[in-house]
């Protein structure tokens, strides 16, 4: 018996010392009571509560920059938000902008709706916004579909890349396009979040990506901004640097040719790519893509080093130069392209990028525009170079044109167009009729140069020592130079600075050239009806009615006013358009009713109709408004007369 009780106190001994039983003992307290299930639950969800409760604090507080994609203009209108940019830029102050091309936020029934994304050369540097591809494509498309409403939202950024295009992509996919434009590559590198930029996350484009989706996040900015705050603390007084955004978004200048961080940039062109594409496909909207094209001939390689077997780029682009001398064109090409490869500073796609686009072409059943084989074509030599660059990949206003017509070409090529019946137009006279409708100002020329100008007296055109004063390479002759000069530094905006050239023309009694910059201005903004009406007033003091009649009907069909609908029924009447008279000024009338000239024409346009009891009495009106109104004074006597009779 002993010894049975003994056995059991071992075994018990045992069982007590067993880690399995200690772990089923864990869930009670001290005093021996199971932790309810709940409490685990609470520990959860306590993190989740308070980050939510904070994230609508911060939204109710307006707190940071609104990056949200969409912005309302109007009530009708929407175009990308201008502070869009701050989702990719941290490092940078002055963040870059789209062209602020707006379009309906209820698609209409015969809307033909186009995205184009991309970067600077998709935006139309330097001479943006009214240079762009995407502007002469739209006029284009506006005279061939007349039923159609054309709109092409051109959302392309300067030092952007695909990073940028594949976070605003979904939200452009809520937006019903009809087809999307993509031209792009150029700033993989160096462009914002890229792999050799200052606003790099690093090289894991799925990390990246997902940062970008956290930065949607108001708590994820307070966070950042918290961070950079610290960070800047430690890091002292940040000098302001005064050079152009190319030069300082730049922080590895050495990629060579075929090494870890070039693999890197073309990897992450890649996945972003094809991500749009299949994100495209999956909402069957078309795209059609575009190869890239940059300065071969005439811009020498920036960074020249040999890498390994690798020869220098600049040893190569002077071989290019030899064989091109020679009379040796294919070689000459082949030598310059490998040369712009081969330069380390890689602000120009490699070849290896239009290879890609070319293969997601095929892959996606897209078509690809071989915008880089025909610019060589229409090129002196065959190789592309000043003839259409302005600096090492920025075409010049002709390149752009070539561009817009190069994609029009591949539209009706695919059968990407709109439903409505089209006109028929020869291919040059359509062009010619573009040119005409594409309004462009010496103000937008000199802008376009002075940014040129800018950017060469700057890194990596030149040494950073070698940089001349600003007034030593921008000679300003005139007010128009001046207001060039002032929109290129940021100093006014580009809206007041052709606002400034319109009235400046106008005061010279320059009219047309005022006409061309108001114009401008409408065209760039068109739901502003203050434009319409300044200009048709301006004609109507001259008594350029015909002329005036144009800006009265646009800014009456975006707004119906009672100056709108005064104008256009006096010069109806005076043309003899009664019922056009009679409807333009009643409606005036019921808007302003005390505008005694309004009273007056609509008097003579029932006197036209022979209702000389209304006429009367509407004289009569205007008179008690305006007893010193000669010319009511005599036309009441003539009623009165008349009426006697």
């Amino acid at each position: 018996m002993k010894k049975e009780k003994a056995n059991d106190r071992g075994e018990k001994r045992k069982i007590k010392s067993n880690p399995e039983n200690q772990i089923k003992k864990l869930p009670i307290d001290a005093a021996g009571k199971k932790i309810p299930k709940i409490f685990y639950l609470i520990t959860i969800l306590l993190p989740l509560i308070f980050f939510a409760l904070l994230e609508i604090s911060l939204r109710i507080f307006n707190y940071g920059i609104n990056t949200e994609q969409w912005f309302a203009i109007t009530k009708n209108k929407m175009m990308l938000n201008p502070e869009i940019a701050h989702r990719y830029f941290f490092n940078i102050e002055k963040v870059p902008y789209s062209n602020e091309d707006l379009f309906d936020k209820i698609k209409a029934k015969n809307s033909f709706r186009i995205f184009v994304l991309g970067e600077s050369s998709a935006a139309g540097y330097p001479y943006l916004p009214t240079g762009s591809f995407s502007r002469y494509l739209e006029k284009s498309l506006e005279l061939l579909y007349p039923d159609s409403r054309i709109e092409v939202v051109n959302v392309a950024m300067t030092a952007i890349n695909t990073y940028a295009l594949r976070d605003l992509f979904p939200g452009i996919v809520e937006q019903k396009p009809d087809l999307v434009l993509i031209y792009t590559g150029h700033n993989e590198y160096y462009g914002a979040l890229g792999v050799g930029s200052v606003e790099s996350f690093g090289s894991n484009t799925s990390l990246v990506n997902a940062v970008l989706y956290l930065n949607k996040f108001k708590t994820f900015e307070l966070i950042r901004n918290s961070v950079n705050s610290i960070a800047q603390l430690f890091a002292g007084k940040k000098s302001r640097d005064p050079g152009t955004l190319m030069s300082r978004i730049v922080k590895e200048q050495y990629i060579p040719f075929g090494e870890q961080n070039y693999k890197i940039g073309l990897n992450q062109f890649k996945n972003n790519i094809e991500d749009i594409l299949a994100i495209a496909s999956e909402n069957n909207i078309p795209v059609i893509l575009g190869t890239l094209t940059s300065n071969l001939k005439d811009q020498p390689p920036f960074i020249s080093i040999k890498s390994g077997n690798m020869p220098g780029a600049l040893e190569v682009f002077n071989l290019a130069k030899t064989e091109l001398a020679n009379g040796n064109i294919p070689a000459a090409e082949k030598l310059f392209k490998k040369a712009k490869d081969l330069d380390c500073l890689r602000f120009r796609a490699p070849e290896e990028m239009n290879d890609l686009i070319r293969k997601f072409g095929a892959e996606y059943r897209c078509p690809v525009v071989d915008i880089d084989s025909v610019f060589n074509a229409v090129s002196p030599d065959g190789i592309t170079g000043n003839n259409l660059m302005t600096d090492h990949l920025h075409p010049t206003l002709e390149g752009y044109k070539l561009i817009g017509k190069l994609y029009l070409e591949q539209m009706k090529e695919s059968g990407y167009l709109p439903k409505t019946k089209p006109l028929i137009f020869h291919e040059q006279h359509l062009d010619s009729l573009t040119n005409t409708l594409s309004k462009f100002t010496r103000l937008d020329s000199l802008i376009a140069v002075t940014r040129i100008k800018i950017l060469k007296n700057d890194w990596p055109y030149i040494k950073r020592k070698d940089k001349k004063p600003v007034e030593l390479i921008i000679r300003e002759k005139n007010f128009i130079d001046s207001l060039a000069s002032q929109v290129v530094f940021e100093d006014i905006t580009w809206e007041k600075a052709h606002r400034e050239a319109a009235q400046w023309h106008l005061n010279r009694r320059e009219i047309q050239e005022f006409q061309n910059y108001m114009d401008v201005l409408i065209e760039q903004y068109p739901i502003i009806t203050e434009y319409y009406q300044f200009t048709a007033n301006i004609l109507i003091e001259k008594k350029m009615y015909d002329e005036a009649y144009k800006y009265l009907l646009k800014g009456y069909e975006i707004k119906r006013d009672a100056f709108f609908s005064k104008w256009l029924g006096i010069i109806d009447l005076s043309k003899g358009k009664t019922d056009y008279a009679l409807k333009y000024l009643k409606e005036s009338m019921e808007i302003e009713n005390r505008d005694p000239q309004v009273l007056y024409n609509l008097s003579g346009a029932y006197i036209y109709i022979k209702d000389f009891k209304k006429a009367l009495e509407l004289i009569t009106l205007c008179i008690e408004i305006n007893p010193e109104f000669p010319e009511a004074k005599e036309l009441r006597n003539q009623l009165l007369a008349a009426s006697k009779n």
